[in-house]
């Protein structure tokens, strides 16, 4: 029997559909408070929206995100091709780079807030730094992939710096940018949460950090809902399609 084909889209909200159902089954058969169903989660999270205080919230943890995620890439980016390329460079910085890697986000934090204060520089710095070290590794590996036989042509053509890096590079280094970018935002999401729960007045790990005071299940899961609503229109949305146009190259 030959299974009919299913897009990426509908089988991935049929499989969060599955989810959904198993969720619904659990809550009846434990009949707690401690795990509401979908349906009072959904009610809760547009009460919470209607009321405006959890798109405040978003926005403001949202900023956060793009403002590590924009710092940790374009570094990350920078010192991975070099260190890809320079073969000094990468023995001089490799030692640096796996102590980085092995530093816990927690500890990075808290040093940040104590050296810094509680601002919202020392927030955003202290997730960048974070991931900085994922994106230099992704990076280095993707510049030590290049075809050596499209550079020396872009050389014999004199194609020039610019057009070399637009041309030539950019597009065998698209898949590499998209893993980091990928990786990255799943991990930024989570140490922004854990930034805001420790050293910040507001945005959604503040507002879980509350929740969790009040024992609010059903809050903290309609929060985790917005959170998780607004990753998937990242992925379906900006990540997915950028990741069809960058090996479009290939073809």
């Amino acid at each position: 029997m030959i299974l009919p084909k299913v897009g990426r889209l509908p089988a991935h909200i049929l499989s969060l559909l599955v989810l959904v159902a198993l969720w619904q089954a659990a809550s009846i058969a434990t009949a707690s408070r401690l795990l509401p169903g979908p349906a009072a989660v959904a009610a809760r999270l547009m009460d919470e929206i209607l009321r405006g205080g959890l798109l405040f919230d978003l926005a403001v943890t949202l900023g956060r995100v793009c403002a590590s995620f924009v710092i940790a890439m374009a570094i990350g980016t920078a010192l991975g091709i070099a260190m890809g390329r320079l073969r000094l460079l990468d023995r001089l910085l490799d030692g640096w780079l796996v102590l980085f890697l092995n530093v816990p986000a927690l500890v990075t934090i808290i040093l940040a807030y104590v050296w810094f204060g509680l601002t919202e520089a020392a927030a955003i710095s202290a997730v960048a730094v974070n991931k900085i070290p994922n994106v230099v590794v992704t990076l280095r590996e993707g510049a030590r992939a290049l075809d050596r036989d499209y550079l020396e042509m872009a050389e014999a053509y004199r194609l020039g710096p610019a057009k070399t890096l637009r041309h030539i590079v950019l597009p065998q280094l698209y898949p590499f940018l998209l893993a980091a970018a990928r990786s990255g935002l799943a991990l930024i999401w989570k140490i922004v949460l854990v930034v805001e729960l420790l050293g910040r007045s507001n945005g959604m790990g503040f507002q879980l950090q509350v929740l969790f005071q009040l024992f609010d299940v059903t809050g903290i899961l309609s929060y985790t809902a917005a959170f998780i609503i607004v990753v998937q229109v990242i992925e379906f949305a900006v990540l997915q399609p950028l990741e069809i146009r960058a090996s479009r190259w290939r073809r």
